[in-house]
């Protein structure tokens, strides 16, 4: 499956391993790209919603990750 924002890549590798730092990044990445504040708040939503395993999942889903 295609992430929704396949161009923007985001480097988790090695980077820290918490949850919310992990989202900070997209949320970063996101807004770099001029995505909209919906748009980025129906991210965080998402990736908020359950365990540290839908984090990285939602993550996957948004945006490239490298």
């Amino acid at each position: 499956m295609q992430p929704k924002y396949p161009e923007i890549e985001v480097q988790l590798v090695g980077r820290s391993g918490n949850a919310f730092a992990i989202i900070g990044t997209v949320t970063n990445a996101l807004r770099r790209e001029g995505i909209s504040r919906e748009e980025i708040g129906t991210f965080q939503e998402e990736a908020t919603s359950g365990d540290y395993n839908n984090v990285l999942t939602t993550c996957m889903s948004w945006v490239t990750v490298l």
